[in-house]
């Protein structure tokens, strides 16, 4: 733990100084997470003649700029990380370093938060200004917003290792990937808000891990929970990054036996 504790620091260094040398890259790769804007302008003019289901123009405005905010600051990409890697044969080097892989790739993918602030901080202003009126009054939720916000990032990463470990079995593990992100995009509220749904599938809908990726952080935004509520919500978000974690040891564990290089 105190190796760790001294070299995490370190990574996060590195994982920052690769962020901003391939910062045109990674600006790309935000600017082109927009679907948020394109579902905003979709219902909103859905919304024009009155409220849908209880959403005005404005709360759409809230709720798709909170949603685009929440998913610039707990995005993560390290399936396709640890696929190219096993496939060229250089996660034999992380293997040799003093130190997980599984944690290095997260020193990588944290430190490039500060970056993913160029496009957030404008995000936050416009909706501040926006929809104001329709974001949470109450200093509990924003305050329960920051371990809210750490376990979405941890349940998208967490998700992404546990898929990649498969890349360790197999040639690649990106089309499984693209399977779950197909599921997740809809049940995560990243499209439509879950009260939208019909009543069956959002009975489901709630109690999947997808919505504690985006959902619960943007309705926390909204103040959609009494305090009571959202602290249940919170325990439940990491009791799934806890099984998650739990399942990635695992798989690692087990994929890591079968690991051969396929050379690059």
């Amino acid at each position: 733990m105190t190796r760790l504790l001294r070299l995490y620091p370190q990574l996060l260094r590195t994982g920052f100084a690769e962020a901003v040398a391939y910062r045109a890259e990674f600006l790309i790769w935000m600017f082109s997470t927009n679907m948020p804007l394109v579902m905003l302008a979709i219902w909103a003019a859905a919304a024009r003649s009155g409220p849908v289901s209880g959403y005005s123009q404005e709360g759409f405005a809230a709720y798709y700029l909170a949603t685009l905010l929440v998913r610039l600051m707990t995005g993560a990409w390290v399936v396709w990380e640890m696929t190219m890697e096993i496939r060229q044969g250089t996660l034999a080097l992380r293997l040799l370093r003093p130190i997980h892989p599984l944690l290095q790739w997260s020193a990588d993918n944290l430190a490039a938060i500060p970056m993913r602030g160029v496009v957030a901080i404008p995000v936050a202003a416009i909706l501040l200004y926006v929809a104001r009126s329709e974001l949470s009054h109450d200093w509990f939720s924003w305050l329960l917003l920051f371990p809210a916000l750490l376990g979405a990032w941890l349940l998208y990463f967490l998700v992404q290792a546990i898929i990649g470990t498969f890349a360790l079995r197999f040639e690649s593990a990106a089309s499984l990937f693209d399977a779950w992100l197909g599921f997740s995009n809809i049940l995560s509220g990243y499209l439509v808000p879950l009260d939208l749904f019909p009543r069956a599938v959002r009975s489901v809908a709630v109690v999947l891990p997808f919505r504690f990726q985006l959902s619960f952080p943007v309705e926390l935004m909204l103040g959609r929970w009494s305090r009571g509520e959202a602290l249940e919500l919170l325990v439940a978000q990491w009791a799934y990054v806890l099984l998650f974690l739990g399942l990635a040891r695992v798989a690692w564990r087990s994929g890591l036996r079968h690991y051969a290089a396929y050379g690059g």
